[in-house]
């Protein structure tokens, strides 16, 4: 694997240290990344998306979706039955896995839901109103309107 230095990044941006951040992550893990469970990204609006995972076999409770320091995290635990099971053949994998997806800023999840062995989480981005861009009306002055300092306000 290549190794790329993001010092000139880091020297030229201000503000961007999520991003470089991110990338350095990216860029060092050697570590394969799971597989497990499959899940799909599909943008369903302007500003949504919804992250499904399949889930077969476990049910709503053991299934968790919690959003901690920008992260979405979804993750699962199969609750022990109790009972003793002799299987012949085991195809439907029920081991316990944690994803994380990381959120961009001001994406937040809106709703999951659990059906047919599928999670569905809804994302929405909501940028604040201060952070919209917004239009200013430019104002025309004729020649004769300017401004005349008052002569008591000089003293």
């Amino acid at each position: 694997m290549r190794n790329f230095d993001l010092a000139p990044l880091y020297r030229a941006t201000v503000g961007f240290d999520q991003i470089a951040d991110m990338m350095d992550r990216v860029l060092t893990a050697d570590t394969p990344q799971p597989t497990y469970p499959p899940y799909n990204i599909e943008k369903t609006g302007e500003d949504a998306w919804r992250i499904s995972v399949a889930v077969a076999g476990f049910a709503e409770d053991d299934l968790s979706v919690e959003l901690r320091e920008g992260a979405l995290i979804v993750s699962a635990r199969k609750a022990d039955d109790g009972q003793e099971r002799t299987y012949l053949h085991r195809g439907i994998a029920t081991r316990a896995f944690e994803r994380r997806f990381q959120l961009a800023d001001h994406v937040r999840a809106t709703a999951a839901t659990h059906a047919d062995g599928m999670l569905h989480i809804d994302l929405v981005r909501e940028v604040p109103e201060a952070l919209k861009p917004r239009r200013i009306a430019i104002e025309s002055r004729k020649s004769g309107d300017e401004d005349v300092v008052d002569a008591k306000s000089v003293n």
